[in-house]
């Protein structure tokens, strides 16, 4: 069973555990965002087979975060309202924090 995360109410975000993590590009299309997703399992992939051979996990780190950046999760934030980026942010540290506390009830 896959379990839900749920998203900010402006969709910037989701939260697990408490901390945000921000969602994709909404506004890659769908060839784009399909080809990084599986550009992005494959990293993790080479990640996981590269323990124990430092310049092999090193060039697979690089690849995930790559695929990240160009998925929008990291490097510049991919809305132009201005608003910060609190990604890995708990949730109930920022402007989130009222919506936040209306989950758990």
């Amino acid at each position: 069973m896959s379990e839900t995360y749920p998203d900010t109410p402006d969709g910037k975000y989701f939260v697990v555990r408490g901390r945000l993590w921000r969602r994709s590009n909404p506004g890659l299309d769908a060839e784009t965002r399909q080809r990084l997703v599986s550009d992005l399992m494959s990293a993790r992939r080479a990640v996981r087979d590269a323990k124990g051979k430092p310049d092999a996990m090193a060039e697979a780190r690089r690849r995930v975060d790559d695929a990240k950046v160009q998925l929008g999760e990291r490097g510049p934030v991919w809305w132009d309202d201005g608003e910060p980026d609190l990604n890995r942010h708990m949730a109930k540290n920022t402007p989130y924090a009222d919506w936040f506390a209306q989950l758990k009830d």
